[in-house]
């Protein structure tokens, strides 16, 4: 596994493929409680990675604690950069979670240093801080402390539910710093959301996040994405979605078409050959080749039907500065990235 430059230098002749020189790896774990997942357990040597300034992102700094999820969602855009540790972007990336154990402890020494700013640092823009690896490890009671302690702002991202654990903890950072927090809830119908994000919790448990979230005071916004064409995007579904989202409490939402990146799309369209074959030709003309997002005449439909309905619910935006902050997140989490490299620079998937 490429993890040069850290502390920990050994070789493992049994390790998986790609994790024998296991440069930064302090063990890797399995347990009875967490079955068919390995966790990689490294030490890092940075906590705050820098979004490249041509990025256009509404924050400048990223916080990643763990690589790989447990959600395990078909369409997930993250996939891909599984495939730089040597490890694929299917099963591995669902069941091998690189865990950055030390990182509470690297990022309070960087908040430390005289050149920080203060400026706003997101979490959940890779892949998800609350998965199921955090009910083991909680790191993101001390990631929350750290910012909030040094007067950083800190925005959320997550399809977690384990979010509610830490809402005493968040209320408390909240008097100290702005935090914004986002629940990432698109399948309304159980049959889809099991099948296409299997690892994710119920979306009716996102739902009581959601309101659990806003009764402790916290305004929360819902992304709607991805809309997959032919199976969440009717009226019916884009109404019903919204209705929910509306009834938990939310504040304000925000959707996306389905993107697919290179490292993605053959995982995804295994899952369409298997769960709706039928729609496997219409995917295929509606992302061609190395196309990554859906084609311009869809997405202005797609905009027709859906603004209309968000702004029915009062789901939409207060003012023009939430509505480019929101976007700003959306394009965060379907950005083409460049070739990474490891803990240099943020991946933005």
């Amino acid at each position: 596994m490429r993890w040069q430059g850290q502390t920990i230098d050994d070789a493992d002749a049994d390790a998986l493929p790609g994790l024998e020189k296991r440069t930064g790896i302090v063990q890797s774990v399995t347990t009875p409680e967490f079955a068919g997942m390995v966790f990689h357990e490294v030490l890092s040597k940075s906590a705050l990675n820098r979004v490249p300034g041509a990025s256009r992102m509404p924050f400048s700094w990223t916080i990643n604690p763990y690589r790989g999820c447990s959600h395990a969602c078909s369409y997930c855009f993250a996939r891909g950069t599984h495939e730089y540790l040597d490890l694929d972007g299917g099963a591995d990336f669902d069941s091998q979670i690189v865990v950055k154990t030390n990182v509470v402890e690297v990022l309070q020494r960087e908040l430390r240093k005289g050149s920080w700013q203060h400026e706003t640092v997101a979490l959940g823009t890779n892949t998800d801080p609350y998965q199921r690896a955090e009910g083991r490890y909680r790191l993101m009671p001390g990631i929350i402390r750290a910012l909030a302690d040094s007067g950083t702002p800190m925005s959320i991202l997550t399809k977690g539910t384990l979010i509610r654990r830490d809402i005493p903890l968040l209320v408390e950072a909240a008097k100290q710093v702005p935090i914004d927090v986002q629940m990432s809830i698109a399948m309304y119908d159980d049959a889809l959301q099991h099948s296409i994000e299997p690892g994710t919790p119920t979306t009716q448990a996102r739902l009581d996040t959601v309101r659990a979230l806003t009764d402790a005071g916290f305004r929360v916004g819902v992304f709607l994405m991805p809309v997959l064409p032919h199976l969440n995007d009717s009226i019916a579904a884009i109404d019903e979605a919204l209705r929910r989202i509306k009834d938990a409490g939310a504040d304000h939402a925000v959707y996306g078409s389905l993107h697919l990146r290179p490292g993605v799309k053959p995982w995804f369209f295994q899952w369409l050959q298997r769960e709706h074959p039928d729609l496997v030709p219409s995917y295929r003309g509606l992302y061609p080749g190395v196309s990554v997002e859906a084609p311009k005449p869809y997405r202005q439909w797609l905009a027709k039907r859906m603004r209309p309905l968000i702004r029915a619910h009062g789901l939409h935006a207060q003012s023009e500065e939430e509505h480019d902050r929101m976007r700003g997140i959306m394009r965060a989490r379907t950005a083409v990235p460049t070739a990474p490299k490891p803990e240099a620079a943020p991946m933005l998937f």
